[in-house]
Formats: structure tokens, sequence, C-alpha cells
């Protein structure tokens, strides 16, 4: 636990230090009676925490010994403040808290706010029980606090609390001190928790909050450690299963018993429509309406009315699940070879090349991607090129698709119109579905959020402590991210996880695939204003993702210049910060793997530049998540507009093509049964959801960061309302950016 046990607990000036502990208690009553009735807490599994000491049997409390008169009056609450019933207790258990002072006389009363969870031997995350506040008097003088100590008793069972924070309140007109904590507290450390003030490194060795903070972050070193899950690919937290995590990482109970419940009820209805199905035929679109129940919405609805219209299939390109590919066309694609008799599609193509209306969406990427054995039946993959125009009125309509780039079996690959036959026409459109499907959920998903916001958690756990005012900034946004990603790597990209069970990159070709995007990813491409530029779309009609994205870019850089521009008034101090600059290095060349020469910086030497990557920190696991996240339900809930695999090879000739060959290359109804209950899984909207900027935890201290605060959460309900009133316009309105639906970290 990062700080535990620090040697800073203790004064370092002796002759002017106090110590304070709260006085003897005993072990706690059994409750009364509770007017509701309370949730189960379901015992957790065997095991050994690498990283935690072992649970023994312990006392369960006693306190201090304390000759002055104090008083201890705990209220019992929910820990999520909502969705559990209150239960109260009168007595506590037992926090020993030590008060450091400094010279100042002061005559304090601390508030310890803690969550009282119960755990038995194995020392994975706690499940949660209560939450109680401690109010205690102290008549002696104790100065002005540096730093609070606090240690937990126990008795029988390790039963770990996690503190929020403390407050100290001193007579009369008197400041209240803060200490953050939003840990758990747990074993026989003490926890020594500096005042909340946000300090930067300092240049004198002896200073006990230097010492803090580097033997904070020596501990934390040791705690959080890098590991490679697979070669060329970003480091990760070196967890091999979710128990393996440091417990500060881990979900909460809420969090834990939704996120395991939704998978057990996707597999029950992945049971039921199986037996459903099960004597009836598959032989025609209609018959996926069999499984088109349960979990979906109105949007999902609406796009399996209209999933085959032209005008809906652009329209995804710009505001669908995957806005991140399509870009200008400034020349026609090299790959795009017109046989003889397309003069016609030739001429047109160049008008709108001269107009600044042709758009490419190139999956170039996935060629030489090996596909999926499911089964023992071969998958099959392509590597589609759409060329679309942009009508007068801003739709975005397909003029040819190239589902296979040249090769030399096939030097001139077949062309598909919209003109053509309609069931062969709808077969290349869904051949570039299932293709965008495997982009946006490993490249522009999986890679770009969760794995660079992973490298961004962990490179900030192990170079900047508890006291950096960076370090405060990010901690709200990597809530969650470390567990999220153990579990995608143990259950949806492991082998015989879900890729391996229904999509086509399943079987390793999705590692093949993420090592091709990490050599592509760059800093740019994590920029909205320089990706944008790059790919044409700035100021483009109805492109309501680019339209929303920076806008948000602009609320988030204004909150970030705040606070960086308070704590780093000139450029030489941010060339000066070492904790900073070790930072900025362990993620460019440790966590992305020497992605200097990607565009990353290898350090900072100003406050705009700082400014601009702490902004696409804090863009990427928010705002950028939220827009690639959200709309798995709404476009992938119907199966065929977003098939993640097909089962037969692309087609080369279009009169060949009936409804045999389209049934009998879009998943079948296993595949697209477990599909549909992924996609709710992961695109719904998480219960104990956090939305941008609204997180509860109180890591600054002083009026001046609660200032920027606040005036972020204002600048974000003004945009609010603007989406809110555009979409009652539209007819598909874009929500995902809303900033009331962007979750605060990447959690699932």
């Amino acid at each position: 636990m990062g700080g535990a046990g620090s040697s800073c607990g203790t004064s370092p000036d002796p002759s002017t230090a106090s110590q304070a502990d709260l006085p003897e208690a005993g072990p706690l009553p059994s409750p009364g009676p509770s007017p509701e009735k309370r949730r189960p807490s379901p015992p957790f599994g065997r095991g050994t925490h690498p990283l935690l000491p072992p649970s023994s049997p312990r006392r369960p409390g006693d306190l201090g010994k304390c000759p002055h008169p104090c008083s201890l009056q705990p209220r019992g609450s929910c820990p999520s403040r909502s969705r559990l019933p209150r239960r109260s207790r009168k007595a506590s258990r037992t926090h020993s808290v030590g008060l450091t002072p400094a010279r100042a006389p002061l005559s304090s009363r601390s508030y310890a706010r803690t969550r009282r969870h119960s755990q038995s031997l194995q020392p994975a995350l706690p499940l949660c029980s209560q939450e109680e506040e401690f109010d205690r008097d102290v008549a002696e003088d104790l100065g002005l606090l540096q730093f609070v100590r606090l240690r937990k008793h126990h008795w029988l069972v390790d039963d770990a609390w996690f503190c929020d924070r403390i407050t100290v309140q001193g007579p009369g007109a008197c400041a209240e001190a803060a200490f953050p904590c939003y840990r758990w507290v747990q074993g026989e450390d003490i926890l020594s928790l500096p005042e909340g003030t946000a300090r930067l490194p300092g240049d004198n060795a002896l200073d006990v909050f230097q010492k803090h903070r580097e033997k904070e972050l020596k501990d934390r070193q040791q705690i959080y450690c890098w590991a490679t899950w697979k070669e060329g690919l970003p480091l990760t937290i070196a967890a091999e299963r979710k128990d393996d995590l440091p417990p500060n990482m881990r979900f909460h109970e809420e969090k834990r018993l939704d996120f395991e419940w939704t998978l057990k009820a996707g597999a029950l209805e992945m049971a039921l429509k199986r037996v459903y199905t099960l004597l009836s035929s598959w032989n025609c679109l209609e018959d996926f309406d069999q499984i088109f129940w349960g979990q979906k919405n109105a949007l999902a609805e609406k796009v399996h009315q209209c999933w085959q219209d032209d005008e809906l299939f652009g329209y995804q390109f710009v505001n669908g699940a995957n806005p991140m590919l399509l870009r200008r066309s400034t020349s026609l694609p090299s790959r795009l070879v017109l046989p003889s008799g397309m003069e016609e599609l030739r001429a047109q193509l160049e008008k709108e090349l001269q107009n600044g209306s042709l758009f490419e969406a190139d999956f170039i990427l996935l060629d030489g991607i090996p596909a999926n054995v499911i089964r023992g039946e071969k998958q099959y993959l392509a590597a589609p090129l759409v060329m679309l125009k942009m009508e007068p009125n801003g739709k975005l309509l397909p003029m040819v698709i190239q589902i296979q780039p040249p090769n030399p079996s096939s030097p001139i690959p077949t062309l598909f119109l919209p003109s053509d036959p309609p069931l062969a026409w709808l077969l290349a459109k869904s051949w570039v579905r299932n293709s965008d499907f495997q982009l946006h959920q490993l490249q522009y998903h999986l890679l770009n959020t969760h794995l660079v916001a992973e490298v961004i958690a962990v490179a900030t756990m192990r170079c900047l402590p508890g006291l950096h005012p960076i370090f405060k900034l990010l901690i709200p946004h990597i809530r969650y991210t470390m567990e999220i990603n153990t579990r995608a790597r143990t259950q949806l990209i492991s082998d015989g996880g879900i890729f391996d069970k229904a999509v086509s990159t399943g079987g390793g070709g999705h590692v093949q695939l993420l090592r091709r995007a990490t050599a592509q990813l760059t800093y740019c491409s994590l920029c909205p204003p320089d990706d944008l530029a790059d790919r044409g779309l700035l100021g483009l009609p109805g492109a309501l993702y680019a339209r929303d994205a920076l806008r948000l870019w602009e609320i988030i850089a204004r909150y970030v210049e705040g606070i960086v521009h308070f704590f780093y008034q000139r450029d030489d101090v941010v060339r000066g910060d070492p904790e900073l600059q070790a930072w900025c290095r362990e993620i460019t060349e440790v966590g992305l793997c020497q992605a200097q020469d990607r565009g990353f910086p290898v350090s900072f030497q100003s406050q705009s530049q700082l400014c601009h990557f702490l902004t696409m920190c804090v863009f990427t696991c928010t705002a950028q998540h939220a827009a690639i996240n959200q709309g798995q339900l709404d476009w992938y809930a119907w199966v065929p507009n977003a098939p993640c695999t097909m089962r037969m090879p692309p087609p080369t000739t279009k009169e060949d093509v009936t409804m045999a060959t389209v049934m009998g290359s879009l998943p079948d109804v296993q595949q697209a049964c477990l599909q549909m209950a992924i996609s709710w899984h992961l695109g719904r909207r998480q219960p104990d959801m956090v939305p941008l900027g609204h997180h509860k935890e109180k890591y600054f201290s002083g009026p001046k960061p609660k200032a920027v605060l606040n005036q972020f959460r204002t600048d974000l309900e003004n945009l609010e309302k603007e989406i809110t009133a555009r979409n009652e316009q539209l007819d598909w309105p874009y929500e995902y950016l809303k900033p009331s639906c962007i979750e605060n970290s990447v959690t699932i």
C-alpha cells in the first residue's frame, strides 16, 4: 500500500511534536435490527495475494490510551451512498490516529470518514458493509498539522477499512486541514497521510514532505510493476489475474457484483435463445429476429429497421461506434484498380475529389491477418476499401467497395457498386462492417483507450506521489482501469476467451493486429484537433463526434491549464520537476515501448507542452473511451449490421450471391447470441458510473484548485445543454459525448 509505514509519520522536530491517540474502545456490539434487508456478502474464494500479508486472527480493536476527553460517534451509512440500506452502530471499530504537528499551536477536532468492510482469509478486495464517520475532540495543543498516522487494529478477521479522508478543524475561525486517503487500511501497517495541499518536489532532502514522497514512490514501485502481456504491445500492470492487483486498484463491491451478475445474466440469455432457436430455421435475414430480444434499446431497434440503407452505412463512419477511420481523400488510392469499362466511375470519383467531397475508409491493416477457426470451422477476414461521397445535404453515401486489395492471384479485384444486385451489394457492405468491427474493437477501443489508459495509470502510480498536483489531477481518471484491463486479458482476448469463441480475428490474429496498430499509434492520433485535421474532417457537416470531441477537448484543456498554471508559474518550473519528467519518460520510453519515434514526448519543456499532454491523458481516459465504447449496444446488437465474424470467403463475383451465401457468411446462432450478450455487457451504462468531472474524492485542498474544478463542471453543464438542445432536432441523436454520459475513467 503506497505510503504505508512511512517514517514521516513522526515529527521531524521532537521538541515541537506531540502525539494524540484515540481512547480505548471495546469491540463492536451486535447491530440492532435494520428496517431494510441488507444485501448479503458472498464469501471469497481461497488464495494468497502476492502483495499483501496473509490474514491472521486479530483483536477487533482497541484504541490507544489518551488522557483527554473525547467523543466517538459513528454514523452508519451505505458506502455507495444510494444503493444499499443504511445501518448504524453505537460503537466503533478502532482507528489509532497519531497527529504530527508543526510549531503553530492549534486545539483541534478531527473527523475520519471510513468505509467498514468484511474480509475473509482471502486477501482480495473486501466487501462493503457500511460507512461510518468518526468525530472526536482533542483538548491537547496539536499545532499546525503536517501528517496524520492511521492504524487499524483487528481481531479474529482482518476486516479491511476504506478510509475516505480525515479533516481537522481548529478552534474559532481556524482553517480546516484535510488529509485525503481514499485507500484500504488493513494489516498492521501504519498509514501516514500528509496534509492535502499539493506540493511540487523540493530540493531539501531534510524536508519532511520530501522524505515522505520519496518513500511513498519507493514503496509504490515495488507494488505497481510493469509486465509484458505480448511482445510488441504496450506494457501492462504485472497481474496475471484480478486477485494479483494492488487492492486500491480493485473494483469496489457494487461494481464487482454488477460486473459478475451481468456476465451470468448474459450467459443465461444466450442459453435461452439457443433453446428457442434449436428447432427453428436459420435461412434468411429475418431469422435473426428470433434472437433480437432481451437486452436492446430504442436506437438498436432503429438500426434493425434501417441497417440496409446506404445512408445509414455512410453515417456510421462519422457518428457510429467507430468514427476514427474515415478520412477525406487527397488522391485516388493506389490500391483502387479500376478495370476497363469503369470510365464513368473514374470520372465520378475524380469529380468528387476535385470538389473535396470524396472520402475513404481503408482497412488495409487487416491484410494478411490470419483468421480464426471456431469449433473446427474456418472463419474469414478481408481488408476492404470504401470510397464515399458527401452529398450537398451532408449525407455520406458509398460509391464503390473493393473487398480485398490487389494481389498476384487477383491483380484486379472485383469492385462492388450500389447498382449491383441487392444481395451482392449488401454482402459487400457486410464485409466492410465486419472489418470495421475488428479495427474498432482492437485498434481504436482496446489499444487506443484501454491500453493507453493503463500505461498512464501505472506510470502515475510509479512516478507521482500523492502530494504531486498532477497525481491529484489524474487519480480520479484511472479508477478501475487496471482491473477492467486485467479482466479483459483473462476473459476477452485470452486463449479460449470471447474473441477466440466468436470473432474472426480471434485465435491469435487479434494479437498480430494489435502489434500492427501499436506500430502506427502516434501522439497526434490521440489528440482530436490534430487527428481530425490530419483526416480532413474539421468542419465536416453532420460530423457530430468531431464537433463534440473538439468542444470537450477545449473544456478539458481549460481545466488542465487552470491546475497547471497555478502550480507551474514558469516553464523552468516544469523543466525542473524531476518527478514530472520521470513520469513522462515512464510513459513514452517504458509503458509505450520507446514511442518517441511516434511523436510522444520524453520530457516537458514548457507549460503548454505539459498542458497538451495532460489534456490528451484526461481526454483518452474519459471522452474518447465514451465515444468508442458506448455505441456497441446501439450498433452491434443487431448482428447483421456489424457481424463479429464471417464464415465464408469474400465473394469474387456478383451474380452468384444468394440469400444462402449471405446467411452462410454471417455469424451462426451461437456466435450471434454471444455478440449480442457481450455488446450489452460492455455497452450499457454502468450503475456506479461517475460522470466526467463529478468525482466525490477531494484530493486537492485550497480554494484555487476547487474553483478550477467548479468551473470545469460549469463548462460541462453548459455543453450538456447545447448537445441536448441539438439532439432534439435530430433523427439520429448523438449522445456518446454528452458530459453526463461520459464516465470519469475507463471502467468497462
